[in-house]
């Protein structure tokens, strides 16, 4: 079985929010930028408390931020 896949709607919340930089995001949740970059691209998951805080930041539920899809 594999590992799956977190998927996000990071970038359009973003746009959502007056158009929020990843820097800004960034800072409100106490990440670096690059860490945003990296979510948000699905390259990197983040740890259930960035999820939490990111989905706060947007003022959503996580599961309206972030996703799961498993490997067949």
């Amino acid at each position: 079985m594999g590992k799956g896949k977190i998927r996000n709607n990071i970038r359009r919340l973003r746009f959502d929010h007056g158009e929020m930089t990843q820097k800004q995001l960034a800072e409100k949740v106490g990440a670096s930028r690059q860490t945003i970059v990296a979510i948000e691209k699905a390259k990197y998951a983040p740890s259930l408390e960035l999820a939490f805080s990111i989905a706060h930041a947007f003022g959503k539920p996580i599961q309206e931020v972030f996703s799961y899809e498993p490997d067949e």
